[in-house]
């Protein structure tokens, strides 16, 4: 569902949802298996910070744990974990992750159509994306997957069930379509199911297109 490179061990670090545990893989060569990180786990979503803490979301727990690569299978909660719902210290169907240098997390709550912030350390999250209910109007969000935060705290989002993905810049009251937005369809403006994104170092947005079987890129303006 999620794979990250791990730069310092040149390996891959994969989220195996349907064997629920998370793995990680050398990439050297001749490497024959895996090594298996965190067992009995839903997991959806990686995230890396900049300490090498591992962030993972589990969607059978309706949370989030982070935890110390390589020697801890436990983990610490630091987003949901009190049961499925739609308060500011719960979770419904946590999917994709993102945490920046201040060690913030964001998350896609997917089946509650908003993206939370969870500050270290905090006992609930903060909305910063949807929260509204499912729809296409610019205030909401349908299906949120894929995110990326910039060095401003502006909010990229990947809309599942919108085709599109929106930019919201920090404490905006709604987003704005920065691609798609056309209707579900296999057009260079269209999406069909957009699940994940990222962005190069020289600012090209890439986007998992998954019912059309492609990975898009594009140029945006500065």
């Amino acid at each position: 569902m999620d794979v990250l490179i791990d730069k310092e061990t040149d390996s891959l670090i994969i989220a195996d949802e349907e064997n629920r545990r998370v793995v990680r893989w050398s990439r050297h060569s001749g490497t024959t298996q895996g090594e298996i990180l965190i067992n009995n786990i839903h997991c959806r979503g990686l995230a890396l910070d900049d300490q090498r803490y591992l962030y993972v979301s589990d969607y059978g727990r309706q949370e989030v744990r982070r935890y110390r690569l390589g020697d801890d299978k436990n983990g610490t909660l630091v987003a949901g974990g009190n049961g499925q719902g739609a308060g500011l210290n719960q979770l419904n169907w946590p999917r994709y992750l993102f945490v920046d240098r201040e060690q913030n997390l964001y998350v896609s709550d997917q089946n509650n159509h908003r993206v939370m912030k969870w500050k270290k350390g905090a006992k609930e999250g903060i909305v910063v994306a949807g929260g509204r209910g499912a729809g296409n109007a610019l205030t909401q969000l349908s299906y949120p997957g894929g995110l990326f935060v910039d060095s401003s705290g502006t909010l990229y989002v990947a809309e599942g069930r919108n085709d599109q993905v929106m930019r919201w810049t920090p404490g905006a009251p709604q987003g704005t379509v920065i691609v798609g937005g056309n209707g579900e369809g296999a057009g260079t403006n269209q999406f069909s199911n957009p699940i994940g994104l990222s962005f190069d170092r020289h600012g090209h947005l890439y986007v998992v297109d998954c019912w059309n079987n492609r990975v898009q890129r594009f140029s945006l303006e500065p």
